[in-house]
């Protein structure tokens, strides 16, 4: 089992998440976060600390894209170990429905 960032992270990017991961397996695109699937040891700190609640176990039904897009964009993105401030309209986008086919980008974040 590891953890996947899902959809409510994007355009909210908090980085809360990034600070208590002990085996640094966070990366980060233009406007969410992802975890790699194989570095995550599923120790769980990120998820309670997740205020958009974007975080998840990968056992949980439904959550099989969400699986696949982190392992993919883990890949390609940098790596990301430092918490910065979410956008200025991180509340506005927080909870809002269909936000991958909406908002989601596939560029990369800046990294550590």
């Amino acid at each position: 089992m590891t953890y996947v960032v899902t959809d409510n992270c994007i355009r909210c990017k908090y980085m809360d998440c990034v600070e208590v991961c002990p085996v640094d397996c966070f990366y980060e695109g233009e406007n969410m976060l992802v975890i790699h699937p194989d570095e995550c040891i599923d120790c769980g700190v990120c998820e309670p600390e997740c205020p958009a609640e974007a975080i998840k176990p990968d056992t949980e039904a439904g959550l099989e894209s969400w699986v696949k897009l982190n392992g993919e964009y883990a890949r390609s993105w940098p790596n990301i170990t430092i918490k910065r401030d979410p956008p200025a309209d991180a509340k506005e986008y927080d909870g809002k429905p269909d936000k991958l086919e909406k908002f989601f980008s596939p560029e990369p974040g800046e990294g550590d």
